[in-house]
């Protein structure tokens, strides 16, 4: 028996494959680019905990890598292998188990997709708030690996806000299970909230309890238009800091909606802007009001409360952007998914920051983002073929990142670590609680098997 025959025991012949199609296509995800990938000895599809168990078990006792994959859609390359082995593809878990409506809950599998999960509480009258952009396409596994979060998380919080319980795999078997169906809980260490942004490098998820929320009776929205992106960034922190009940409110600079409306179509203007929603059962149009009142401050050009259609176009728009930026012209691409976030107060030095490194250095930089938590996206575009373009733009990615951890905030969002931002961990947490980190790592998983190569920098770096 060869060291991966094991595999077919595991889960049958049928969900094991090492043709070079399949390995080629989990050796990649969107933040991925060609020359850094990493192609698997084998990937598997696991459809039950007791099948995770197996593979991991056995995997374990062979020494052999394990990566846990979804739907690729990770932008830090924390899904794709670092290390060859083992690619666990979860996304044929993808099962509703059970909604709970009186006690606003869902029990779901890894590889069910996000809006599967809103539409299924959708049916009761509730919603999934914590929903990314990308919910339409990725997994609650992947979301639960990366504590994911979205354009709502000003007023919701992020998606490990929203996790009560899960079911796991430590990287020997072992099955086990963190939190309750209760709202709070003080028995015992708290390993649910462990596992939520782990990156699967502690154990695999296999289910996961959610909670849910009454879908608002009123939503509206609309978008303001400022001269500059201070002003735009200000009205946003002073919003914020003003107690304004904003669903979402998201930045957009002048060349990221140049961008979004050549790939999309539209004729938005090409300056800076701001996307707001309200939701609210009643009163909605008082918060709006005082919206425009704490905007006022920072001269908006323009805010207009916009009709569904119109609405839905804009967030259309800030939902394309990423493939928008891809598509923009064929001797340019994003270097890296840009990607920080800073206490609210700081956001607009935060923006400014970002605009000065591209500016100093000649690069073209598209600025957008949740901003409302103070969340930025910020993608440099160089020619990968200019060798001096990609130093200046890996030199201004990085002095943003340092930047927003100076400012009191973090080198990733809501992307997680992954591969991409190893080398900013100590420089976040500090050399001793980077070690703690790794101490967990290895009580969890001695061997190293679970998603090795990810959230710590190599010994030495």
């Amino acid at each position: 028996m060869s060291d991966l025959d094991f595999l077919r025991d595991a889960v049958g012949p049928d969900r094991v494959s090492t043709d070079e199609y399949a390995r080629d296509e989990h050796a990649g995800d969107w933040g991925t680019h060609p020359e850094d990938e990493v192609r698997p000895d084998a990937v598997v599809w696991p459809t039950s905990t007791e099948e995770v168990s197996a593979v991991l078990a056995g995997a374990h006792e062979r020494g052999i890598p394990v990566t846990p994959y979804a739907a690729g859609t990770g932008l830090e390359g924390g899904s794709v292998p670092a290390h060859e082995g083992i690619s666990m593809d979860l996304t044929r878990m993808d099962r509703i188990l059970e909604v709970r409506p009186d006690d606003l809950q869902v029990d779901v599998e890894p590889g069910v997709l996000g809006s599967a999960v809103d539409e299924a509480a959708a049916e009761h009258g509730l919603t999934f708030p914590p929903l990314p952009s990308s919910g339409d396409i990725s997994t609650v596994g992947g979301m639960i690996a990366t504590d994911a979060s979205g354009m709502q998380a000003v007023k919701y919080g992020v998606v490990g806000d929203w996790v009560l319980a899960l079911e796991a795999v430590l990287a020997d078997g072992t099955v086990v299970t963190a939190g309750s169906e209760a709202a709070k809980s003080s028995a015992g260490y708290n390993l649910t909230d462990l596992l939520v942004g782990s990156e699967g490098t502690l154990a695999v998820v296999t289910r996961a309890t959610l909670q849910l929320a009454g879908r608002p009776q009123q939503v509206r929205g609309g978008r303001a238009v400022f001269e500059t992106f201070d002003d735009a960034a200000g009205a946003i922190a002073d919003a914020v800091q003003s107690g304004v009940d904003v669903a979402k409110i998201e930045l957009m600079g002048g060349f990221a909606a140049a961008v979004a409306n050549e790939y999309v179509g539209t004729d938005l203007p090409d300056a800076p802007m701001v996307f707001v929603e309200f939701h609210a059962d009643h009163g909605i149009d008082e918060e709006i009001d005082f919206c425009r009142t704490v905007f006022a401050d920072y001269h908006p050009v323009s805010f207009e409360i916009a009709a569904d259609e119109e609405m839905a176009q804009l967030w259309e728009l800030r939902r394309e952007m990423a493939y928008a930026l891809d598509e923009y012209r064929e001797d340019l691409r994003p270097l890296h998914p840009g990607d920080v976030t800073v206490p609210i107060g700081s956001f607009p030095e935060i923006v400014r920051a970002a605009r000065r490194e591209a500016d100093e250095r000649d690069l073209p930089m598209a600025c957008y983002g949740h901003a409302g938590d103070g969340n930025l996206h910020y993608e440099i575009l160089a020619d990968p073929d200019d060798p001096a373009m990609v130093e200046r733009g890996e030199a201004a990615y990085a002095a943003v990142v340092e930047a927003a951890i100076d400012l009191g905030g973090t080198a990733t969002g809501e992307h997680g670590v992954g591969r991409g931002k190893r080398q900013f961990m100590e420089r976040e947490h500090g050399a001793e609680s980077v070690a703690a980190m790794r101490s967990l790592k290895d009580a969890l998983d001695p061997e190293g098997i679970l998603n090795p190569g990810k959230v710590f920098p190599d010994e030495g770096e």
